[in-house]
């Protein structure tokens, strides 16, 4: 089973073009895991005019499902209306694992579920970190419940990660493996000569956000540039709270000390990051936080708060936790300036090779994939006992939409075997059970016509970077 080579589809609302951890850590997960010869699909759904099969570098096979965001990039969840384009993907692509990415992808769940109700194994990623006391984790973490009752293996980014989602799900803790994200080191290198330490430059790369500490980055910057007149700030990132920080610029005439950039495309990242002696971390939660990874690769001593699985990153000689409080905040700033001599970004980058790697990530994956196919089948009646353990009334909810899923799933095999035959037929179907059904069985199959089939193909290795972002 180890030298078993399997056929992955990797599931997520977040991908390409868009931006973010999430989306890094699927594409540079399937670059590796094709390079160790699995096939690799990913499916995601459309983005602006970008819909249907495209290629990347690698052969990296992507789904544009045509389904629009609905909320935050995710799909509209319909339970049942991504059925037949989920099964047309598995059976065309010969998948033998489903791989979803992140607790908020609605995308993610739906594809889990159809993937057990046809017999397929499933492996669950989590990125995020949620809480136990407000509606919306409470709904989540129910969500969460329902996706990992049935999953074969459970993955998660950090060892806080990993006793979030056994307490949020009820998943037992030997079927969630802990590994960590990974950076590229050959895109993130340092400047090639040391920056001049006359003037102090503090890094902020971020989603102007609540969760990442946006309202924290107004009250410790003014105090900073208070104490430190040497020091200057350069923001990047947009978000809602972005205004936040451009009315604290004002308040205290800040504009030629706190730059601020926008939203910076990925390729860019490392540019703005060796402009700089310190990057700094405000989030009040993270599962791992793939930046602070980034600017250390970079050569740039990190400032974060103490939160999450952030502590698990960085050794504590290359990074400066603090509290998610402003006074503490600055006096772990101050003392990230009182080291920084003792800093040499070359020594860094190179301490970075040795700890992360994205090659390394795709092995321990691969491991968790064979034990995840080594799973016993199960039937549905089996199945449907883990469902019914998830409570009174939502554990009976949970067997219901499982139990449909199924009668649907026999229905549209049924339905495409005898596809041919009922295109043929033009008289009006006198049995008006007969003709809803067909009605709702066209209702389902319809998304699948917007995907014509590709065939696959290899680009070759010196494939130039533009390719990463699809065609």
């Amino acid at each position: 089973m180890e030298d078993q080579k399997h056929r992955i589809l990797m599931v997520s609302d977040f991908f390409y073009p868009n931006f973010g951890g999430v989306e890094n850590h699927i594409y540079l997960l399937s670059q590796c895991l094709l390079k160790l010869g699995h096939k690799v699909v990913v499916a995601t759904h459309a983005y602006g005019n970008r819909s249907g099969v495209r290629y990347m570098t690698g052969g990296l096979k992507v789904y544009y499902i045509p389904w629009r965001p609905f909320l935050m990039q995710n799909t509209l969840p319909t339970f049942y209306g991504t059925l037949s384009i989920i099964r047309t993907i598995l059976v065309r692509e010969k998948i033998s694992l489903v791989h979803g990415h992140q607790a908020f992808s609605t995308l993610c769940h739906e594809a889990l579920m159809h993937a057990r109700t046809m017999g397929y194994k499933a492996v669950f990623t989590d990125h995020s970190l949620y809480g136990f006391a407000d509606v919306g984790s409470i709904h989540m973490n129910k969500v969460l419940q329902f996706t990992l009752a049935d999953v074969s293996q459970a993955i998660c980014v950090s060892h806080t990660s990993k006793e979030n989602t056994v307490l949020r799900s009820g998943l037992p803790p030997e079927r969630v493996f802990v590994i960590p994200n990974a950076v590229d080191t050959a895109m993130f290198k340092p400047a090639p000569k040391p920056l001049d330490r006359n003037e102090i430059i503090i890094v902020v790369i971020s989603r102007l956000v609540y969760r990442k500490g946006a309202d924290l980055l107004v009250e410790v910057i003014p105090e900073v540039c208070r104490i430190y007149p040497n020091v200057r700030f350069i923001v990047g990132g947009d978000g809602p709270k972005r205004v936040r920080l451009e009315e604290m610029r004002e308040k205290h005439s800040l504009q030629d000390r706190v730059e601020m950039l926008g939203a910076v495309p990925h390729a860019q990242v490392q540019s703005v990051l060796i402009s700089g002696h310190i990057f700094l971390n405000s989030s009040l939660t993270e599962a791992f936080c793939i930046a602070i990874l980034e600017a250390a690769s970079c050569g740039l001593l990190t400032v974060s708060t103490r939160v999450g699985g952030v502590p698990e990153v960085l050794p504590d000689d290359m990074i400066v936790l603090a509290e998610p409080d402003p006074v503490d905040m600055v006096l772990a700033i101050r003392k990230a300036i009182s080291i920084l001599p003792k800093i040499d970004p070359q020594v860094m980058h190179g301490r970075m090779k040795k700890l992360y790697n994205w090659h390394d990530v795709a092995k321990r994956t691969e491991i968790v994939y064979d034990r995840a196919l080594k799973c016993s089948n199960q039937n549905l009646i089996e199945r449907l006992s883990r469902y019914l353990s998830c409570g009174a009334w939502a554990g009976k909810l949970f067997a219901l939409v499982m139990i449909i899923d199924y009668l649907l799933w026999h229905l549209l095999r049924l339905w495409k075997v005898s596809l041919s035959i009922i295109s043929d037929f033009t008289g009006f179907p006198h049995d008006l059970v007969l003709y809803t059904l067909l009605i709702f069985m066209c209702l389902l199959y319809q998304p699948t016509k917007d995907i014509d089939e590709v065939p696959d193909f290899i680009l070759p290795k010196n494939h130039d970077g533009k390719g990463a972002h699809g065609s």
